[in-house]
């Protein structure tokens, strides 16, 4: 697989917690403590695919045998994807070494991403086709990353809906705390967060079934629809 444009970037960066409501609907006590630094986390390059492509669900995934039975899970997030090699970035200087953002869906399969990863969520969200990205928009097209719309919608209905404005760390403090003293490659694609409405957050939860389509809209950005398949 691969993205049309894109092809297998060199490293896929996602941000985990990066939205208050997000991390507020899947705490499991009374007080959600909001992160101090961005938590960080990989996905597999090959796990990217296009606008249109299947998210695929093999039988790996399909965890209804075990405890607790959780499911495959959509997350619409704003890509962005860097231009040249950065490292120590300032913060003032990040929006330089980006050359283009996307829509993004960071599919994550949340059964094996919080019980079966040894405490790591790399291994659920990096199964193949679990990282549809849409078509890269150049960065002079956009005003302010801080002020986009982010929408995702199940079969039509909207689940999640926010701005880029709530996010605990905006992108250029992500791209200055991510390069400090590692070098990001040119390429290189980083998944800035999901906010409130996740499949896993609701109740009952809602998660990702043969026959569905996710769309995540971010305006000034594009759409992305993927419908999602049972790979035997």
């Amino acid at each position: 697989m691969g993205h049309p444009s894109l092809g297998r970037p060199p490293a896929i960066l996602g941000i985990g917690k990066n939205y208050a409501d997000h991390a507020a609907e899947l705490a499991t006590g009374d007080a959600v403590p909001l992160p101090e630094q961005p938590v960080l986390f990989h996905k597999n390059p090959a796990s990217v695919v296009g606008p249109g492509d299947p998210i695929e669900l093999p039988p790996v995934v399909c965890t209804d045998g075990r405890q607790p039975p959780l499911g495959v899970d959509y997350e619409g997030e704003l890509a962005v994807i860097l231009g040249c090699d950065a490292r120590d970035v300032a913060e003032h200087e990040a929006r330089s070494v980006i050359a283009a953002v996307a829509c993004a869906n960071d599919v994550s399969q949340r059964w094996w991403q919080w019980h079966g990863g040894g405490g790591q969520w790399c291994r659920g969200k990096s199964f193949d086709s679990f990282c549809p990205l849409g078509e890269p928009v150049p960065i002079d097209r956009i005003d302010d990353l801080q002020n986009l719309v982010l929408t995702t919608r199940l079969n039509g209905e909207t689940m999640q809906q926010a701005n880029t404005s709530a996010m605990i760390f905006p992108v250029a403090r992500l791209i200055a705390e991510l390069s400090q003293g590692t070098t990001l490659l040119a390429g290189t694609v980083i998944l800035t967060g999901t906010p409130a409405g996740v499949g896993a957050g609701r109740k009952p939860p809602r998660f990702l079934r043969d026959g569905d389509r996710v769309e995540v809209e971010i305006g000034g950005v594009g759409l992305l629809s993927n419908p999602v398949r049972q790979r035997p």
